[in-house]
């Protein structure tokens, strides 16, 4: 017998002065991967669906291109490309901004590269969550968008449900970040093979950075995700998710475990962890000040915990994965 796979519907937002080359590399990216998940005859992997939506003229976004035929779901992902002209006010129109805060809302999943984290931080929803954005733009981001924790010395941050990226080029990285989610390591790295383009292999030997499970459709459950992710999961209590809940806390237990796959104290683990690797690849603090960061009072159980999900001793995860300051050359 056939059995039928999942599919996972992936939209790229076109707008006015959007990088077309952006546009449909991703495309070819989610093609290739889709092609070499299919050859693996692995029913639990999902067939990706990608479509193309256009922001018109103060209206919300309408679907002018899709991969397959037939009735769709809720968008698993939405990336926004870069764009090579400068930012204008006039894309971020009530229409575009509502319709990004409904489908984060409904448990969709929203990536920016350069101008796409402009156009979120529009949105409000970057308010109190870490992003990045272009080098030129980092500046003029901060000043006007305070609320937002600017890591602008970041090519990425993946937090969780909103991924913002730094580079007109990095629209690639984002792109194999949501096919390590939805189709595992391996063929992320597979796919960059193929494509001949950078790809960290951190991923394909630790696991998959830690991606929440967030189309379940429980709004009680995703609104304490979405709080958990701005929170960074720091000095949180079971009773604080379950009054976020609005639920009795066996309630709220039973529940969250059912939407995420995951009791709380291990989905707050793999969030911690998730964000301690982000800073062990891209910053030089010691790994007791990125323990104290990322919500552990005590260093030893931090290690403990990281090397339990990932495999290595976090000192291991920074020789390995580091990025190391360029050499700087001296006269002879």
């Amino acid at each position: 017998m056939t059995q039928h796979r999942a599919v996972a519907e992936l939209g790229i937002l076109i707008y006015p002065g959007a990088q077309l080359a952006a546009v449909h590399g991703l495309t070819d990216l989610f093609a290739v991967a889709g092609r070499i998940a299919g050859e693996q005859a692995n029913a639990q992997l999902p067939r990706l669906r990608v479509s193309h939506w256009r922001a018109g003229q103060g209206e919300a976004p309408m679907r002018e291109f899709d991969s397959e035929t037939g009735p769709a779901g809720q968008l698993v992902a939405l990336l926004i490309p870069p764009s090579i002209a400068a930012f204008d006010d006039g894309l971020a129109c009530p229409a575009l901004m509502d319709w990004l805060r409904t489908l984060h809302a409904g448990g969709t999943v929203l990536g920016g590269v350069c101008v796409g984290s402009i156009l979120l931080a529009e949105s409000g929803l970057l308010d109190g969550r870490s992003a990045t954005t272009h080098w030129t733009s980092a500046k003029g981001f901060a000043e006007r968008y305070p609320a937002i924790k600017l890591n602008a010395d970041k090519p990425i941050v993946d937090d969780g449900d909103l991924i913002t990226t730094a580079g007109l080029m990095a629209w690639s990285e984002l792109g194999l970040r949501l096919v390590d989610r939805l189709l595992g390591p391996s063929i992320a790295t597979r796919t960059a093979q193929f494509l001949v383009i950078e790809h960290s292999d951190s991923a394909s030997q630790c696991g998959s950075n830690f991606a929440p499970i967030l189309g379940h459709g429980d709004k009680a459950i995703l609104k304490v995700q979405h709080w958990l992710q701005g929170s960074g999961a720091v000095d949180v209590s079971l009773g604080a998710m379950a009054e976020r809940a609005g639920l009795e806390e066996r309630t709220f237990l039973r529940r969250f475990r059912a939407a995420t796959g995951l009791k709380p104290t291990e989905y707050c683990q793999h969030l911690r962890v998730g964000k301690a690797r982000e800073m062990l690849e891209f910053t030089n603090g010691t790994i007791d000040h990125i323990a104290w960061t990322v919500g552990y009072q005590d260093p030893s159980a931090f290690r403990a915990t990281f090397k339990k999900i990932t495999g290595m001793a976090p000192s291991d995860y920074r020789a390995r994965f580091g990025v190391s300051p360029p050499a700087i050359s001296r006269p002879q």
